[in-house]
Parts: structure tokens; C-alpha cells; sequence
């Protein structure tokens, strides 16, 4: 058994030993060597690209990054998955596009838009998300 003095001790050197620990790991994920947010391969084409997904409320059905809804499939790997020629098409087309029953609104981007938003996807693909590339969302498996 401990002493209410051991205990003491014991108790405020584990804490302290906890805290040096939490700073430690702290300064060492905020180190640039650390750093995973691919931020020096933003081009004025992502910024067009991410404009024009917050402007087209794009994440009101789909997901990027774990953000967003659950209606339309996750887009965080899409370019990987699907191909830039497939996502340009889904983009450009002038009919409303219905894949597995849900449909998603014919925007009817111009070539520009829509290698904007490649250009955003790209980018988004580029992101190191330390070794978790598996989509989750049913909605972006192929049936």
C-alpha cells in the first residue's frame, strides 16, 4: 500500500510525466514535417473548383472528407475511382444523370467549371489521408 504521500507523488509525477507527453505529441503534429494538407498544390483552378462546390451547394448530397451528406456518393477519391473523362461527363451533361435510383441535377458546367472541379477533386485526392483510402459510404461502391 502507498502512503496518502506516495500516493501523492505518484499521482502529480503521472500527471506531469502525461502532460509533457500530450505537449510533446502536440508540437510534434503541428511540425511542417508533419504537415498533410497538401496546401502548396493549391492553383487558382482548385480555388475556381471549390468555389464553384460551395456556390452549387455540392456538399448538400455529397461528401468530401467525411464532410457533408449521405445522399450522393463520397467524392474524396473520385478522380482515382472513376477517371477525370467519366467525372467531366457526369459534369457537362445537359439531362439530369439518375445512377442508382438517386438523381443528381443536370448543372450543365461549361469545359472550364467542370475541369475546375477535376482540379479541386484532384487536389482533394493528393490529400495523405494517413492510409484511410477506403471509402466507407456504400454510395460511392460500384453495385
Amino acid at each position: 500500500m502507498l502512503s496518502k504521500k506516495q500516493a501523492r507523488a505518484f499521482f502529480l509525477g503521472g500527471t506531469v510525466v502525461t502532460f509533457l507527453i500530450f505537449i510533446g505529441l502536440t508540437i510534434y503534429s503541428f511540425s511542417k514535417a508533419n504537415d498533410q494538407s497538401n496546401d502548396e498544390n493549391i492553383t487558382e483552378a482548385v480555388v475556381r473548383g471549390k468555389k464553384i462546390w460551395e456556390e452549387n451547394n455540392c456538399m448538400g448530397c455529397h461528401t468530401i472528407l467525411g464532410e457533408g451528406a449521405y445522399y450522393a456518393p463520397e467524392l474524396t477519391k473520385v478522380i482515382d475511382r472513376r477517371g477525370e473523362g467519366y467525372i467531366k461527363a457526369v459534369l457537362m451533361t445537359p439531362v439530369d444523370w439518375a445512377p442508382n435510383g438517386r438523381k443528381m441535377v443536370a448543372y450543365g458546367f461549361s469545359q472550364e467549371e467542370a475541369e475546375d472541379l477535376i482540379a479541386f477533386f484532384d487536389w482533394i485526392d493528393d490529400i495523405d489521408l494517413n492510409g484511410f483510402d477506403t471509402v466507407v459510404s456504400p454510395l460511392s461502391k460500384d453495385n
